[in-house]
């Protein structure tokens, strides 16, 4: 579905700790994440630490977004 939608010119970015079934399903932009249940969460770090690590996720998404790629990618 991810390689159907980017297609449609809407690029998309896959987040996940799962890295083995994105590039099975064919995701193009991928971002390795940290848990199963909330890939963009630590539940070990503070507060503020999940903070600044979301908002990694967040700047590393916009880049993966922003940047054109014909193959899959990991960012």
């Amino acid at each position: 579905m991810v390689k159907e939608i980017d297609r449609a010119g809407i690029p998309i970015v896959h987040i996940t700790n799962l890295t083995p079934v994105a590039k099975v399903t064919g995701s193009n932009r991928i971002i390795p994440g940290i848990g199963l249940v909330s890939p963009c969460s630590d539940p070990l770090l503070s507060d503020e630490e999940q903070k600044i690590m979301q908002k990694n996720f967040v700047e590393r998404a916009l880049k993966a977004i922003t940047t054109d790629v014909d193959d899959q990618t990991f960012f």
